[in-house]
């Protein structure tokens, strides 16, 4: 009994030595937390080119509810769909092709399907090759709060907040040029490429970030945008393209704060004086956090936002040559003045043969 006894307290002994040790090693084998390069003012490198090209939409799909992961089957079937799209919007075009019987491939699409738009054939597009995955996880969306990952519901608009703002402005487009949008204008690129809030497209989805002592400049590559950050600064009060940003560092990670949007950029329908944050954070060689908070009272009643990670792009950020060999502008400005041309010389005859004793 006493060499039982003895027996059961040793190997308690042992137990409890085992324990720590164990922990120990547990916490030896952990991958000690990443801290990015500095650069030369010391502050962390998040500097090089980078692309946010994803099959992830922004807004999660109702049915998903509030399930922020994809399961292994939607991912296979995602990027295996994707995989489809471009094999089939790369074969030759067959010569006996009717666009009346059988549409385009939809190679701008995500999904893909058939479609009659064949301005863009894969040549032109890239929408990456892969859902988008944070820590490793392959989201849902890129928007994840609200929980359900899509944009609360906007409030409706206060008589006293007057008309709404025209933006990118359509109508009798060819009138003159500022009837077209600001995208075919090259005033600012479609989509929400340079931001904020900065999201993929359909192509040219890369950026190339510059730090400075006292700035940051992002170059996107649509519409060869700028945005300047203005470092450890005070928001200017004009209401410019893309608003006014200006950041600090936390650690890690760059915090930026966008406000005065220009009344006539479309931002997700948000005021000029909606309210963006954005952090930037180097969690890996290859990997840059972007997380996003969207505010603005007046429109939305509570703020969302969201994250995903850059990744290392597949080469330089090449200039966007935006009106090189456009003759799309120039075409519809005379087509209107010729179709007010031939108006103005039916009207002049019709007035003719009324007037013909």
């Amino acid at each position: 009994m006493k060499l039982s006894l003895v027996a059961l307290a040793a190997g308690a002994a042992l137990t409890a030595l085992a324990g720590p040790a164990a922990a120990q090693t547990a916490a030896q084998t952990k991958a000690p937390p990443y801290h990015a390069p500095r650069a030369v003012d010391g502050q962390p490198d998040l500097q090089g080119a980078w692309t946010n090209a994803s099959l992830t939409p922004l807004e999660r799909p109702a049915a998903t509810g509030t399930r922020l992961v994809m399961t292994p089957d939607e991912v296979k079937r995602i990027e295996g769909t994707r995989a489809e799209v471009i094999a089939e919007s790369s074969a030759p075009t067959k010569a006996d092709f009717d666009l009346t019987k059988t549409p385009c491939y939809a190679a701008n699409l995500t999904a893909g399907g058939a479609t009659s738009d064949c301005g863009y054939n894969a040549f032109w597009v890239d929408h990456g090759d892969a859902v988008m995955r944070v820590n490793g996880e392959p989201r849902t969306s890129i928007i994840i709060y609200p929980v359900n990952g899509r944009m609360p519901p906007r409030l409706p608009r206060k008589a006293s907040a007057g008309p709404a703002p025209v933006r990118g402005v359509y109508g009798h487009a060819g009138e003159n040029p500022e009837n077209q949008t600001l995208a075919e204008r090259c005033i600012t690129s479609f989509a929400n490429h340079a931001g904020p809030v900065m999201l993929p497209s359909f192509y040219n989805s890369n950026y190339q970030i510059v730090q400075g002592r006292d700035s940051v400049a992002i170059l996107v590559e649509m519409i060869h945008d700028v945005r300047i950050v203005r470092l450890n600064s005070t928001h200017s009060p004009m209401k410019v393209w893309y608003g006014d940003s200006i950041g600090h560092y936390e650690g890690d990670t760059l915090v930026v704060e966008t406000t005065n949007y220009n009344p006539n950029q479309q931002m997700f329908g948000g005021s000029s004086d909606m309210v963006v944050t954005e952090r930037f954070t180097r969690v890996g060689p290859k990997r840059l956090r972007y997380e996003f908070k969207v505010e603005d009272p007046s429109v939305w009643a509570t703020p969302w936002g969201g994250e995903y990670e850059f990744s290392p792009s597949k080469g330089p950020v090449y200039e966007y040559a935006c009106h090189e060999g456009n003759y799309a502008l120039p075409d519809i400005l005379a087509g209107a003045r010729l179709e007010e041309a031939e108006a103005a010389k039916k009207t002049t005859t019709s007035a003719d043969v009324k007037g013909h004793p």
